[in-house]
């Protein structure tokens, strides 16, 4: 057998399972939902694409998705590049240290923030302490509590994304660099971050993609309030047991992660041939 054959047949058990565990299952879901047939799911989902309601339900989960991923960028990738950097013996420690949130429950970590941005929570309560506020803000069930529970569920994945990628990129080029004349911030921006660029494409890809469909933390500290697509979605099926809005619902998170990673690729090639 020749290589590309060996490597095919390697290949076969996990196309299959992924055939058939997932992109079968998904796809009937999709279009195929029990109790409906494709057409009534498109004539929802163009009633969607032109509702008041339901547009400003996927201009609001795009926003806070787009704020989440900004967010989880704007601290991993500095967090990671330090980590990928230090030279320390604790360097595997702390990196450990960072990802650590991913072994913990994310129903822990969010019924975490009810406590912190409750009426009577840590955050309210010192704000009244200092003197900014006379009473406790109301922040939990607002799109900023929904903001902090995301950053806080999906900033581990972009640290390891970020770090995976600023890992590989030598240290000797930020040495030369400096050789050169150039300040450690033009470093870091015209060096790193365009070397790093596949990393950032990645973590960016995944948080938005987590935070768009996550469904727990939105429905904790957003309420009935902060209505987001993926709460639609659990609504339509297991509350009302409406499949055709369920599955047109579906369809549009799928395209919004679609369309994003596609952005967000190109970009990245921009940015790493810049």
């Amino acid at each position: 057998m020749t290589r590309r054959g060996t490597f095919a047949l390697l290949l076969l058990p996990g196309l299959a399972f992924l055939t058939f565990g997932f992109l079968a299952p998904a796809m009937g879901i999709l279009f195929a939902a029990p109790g409906t047939d494709a057409s009534e799911i498109f004539i929802r989902l163009g009633e969607m694409l032109t509702d008041p309601y339901d547009l400003r339900i996927i201009g609001r989960t795009v926003g806070l998705g787009l704020i989440v991923t900004a967010v989880c960028l704007a601290l991993g990738f500095p967090i990671a590049y330090i980590l990928a950097r230090s030279t320390s013996r604790w360097g595997g420690v702390l990196l450990a240290l960072a990802i650590f949130p991913l072994l913990l429950s994310n129903v822990v970590r969010t019924f975490g923030w009810l406590v912190i941005l409750g009426s009577n929570g840590a955050l309210g309560q010192l704000l009244v302490h200092f003197g900014i506020t006379e009473t406790p803000p109301q922040m939990l069930y607002t799109p900023f509590a929904i903001v902090m529970g995301l950053t806080q569920l999906f900033l581990p994945l972009a640290i390891i994304a970020c770090y995976s990628a600023v890992s590989q990129v030598d240290a000797g080029l930020d040495d030369a660099a400096r050789g050169l004349g150039a300040s450690r911030g033009r470093t870091f921006w015209d060096v790193v971050v365009p070397l790093s660029m596949p990393g950032v494409v990645v973590a960016a890809t995944l948080v938005f993609a987590g935070s768009v469909t996550a469904y727990t933390t939105p429905y904790l500290l957003g309420g009935s309030r902060q209505r987001l697509l993926s709460t639609e979605l659990y609504s339509y099926s297991s509350v009302t047991v409406d499949w055709a809005s369920a599955s047109a619902t579906a369809i549009v998170m799928t395209i919004l992660v679609v369309l994003v990673s596609t952005v967000a690729a190109r970009i990245g090639r921009k940015g790493a041939t810049a």
